[in-house]
């Protein structure tokens, strides 16, 4: 007997730093010369080489039914040429294995900014509905080796997400 999965609709929120603040923060620009302070990246990169790349996206749509965390650094994603795209997150629960259901939430990022993981975010993204986006990634050089922690709801839930 197989069971249909059901979709879930997460509608999503234009991100600011005070709707963004328990999975994260959100970096505008400044300008240079301004000394360091809480408005920059709060960054723990300590237990490993960093790696900062460009990671090419092609065709992700809106639609996700895994979600991953990190609980040794910090994450920061930004897309190039200016183009919007979408995240889902879940507050960090280190205690725990899987997120809670109730504390996903959905976030169109601009492309004016990036965006810092607090440790342990569970995310799902990016996502978008252009062809190709670039997206520069700061994280750890293993990180997707040694610290990637993936939930699958289609396994736990018969559960796929949607962002609107």
């Amino acid at each position: 007997m197989t069971t249909s999965k059901t979709v879930q609709q997460l509608r999503a929120e234009w991100v600011t730093p005070e709707n963004f603040r328990r999975y994260g923060q959100v970096i505008f620009p400044n300008l240079d010369g301004k000394s360091f302070n809480i408005e920059n990246a709060q960054l723990v990169l300590d237990r490993g080489a960093p790696r900062f790349y460009i990671m090419r996206l092609q065709h992700r749509g809106r639609r996700f039914h895994t979600i991953t965390r990190h609980v040794q650094c910090t994450q920061c994603l930004g897309s190039l040429e200016g183009k919007d795209w979408f995240i889902a997150v879940c507050p960090p629960n280190n205690n725990i294995d899987q997120p809670f259901l109730e504390d996903i939430a959905a976030f169109r990022i601009p492309g004016n900014c990036f965006i810092k993981l607090e440790v342990g975010t569970w995310h799902a993204g990016p996502y978008f509905e252009h062809e190709v986006v670039d997206f520069y990634n700061l994280e750890l050089s293993d990180t997707n080796v040694v610290d990637h922690f993936t939930h699958n709801f289609l396994n736990s839930h018969n559960l796929e997400f949607e962002i609107l």
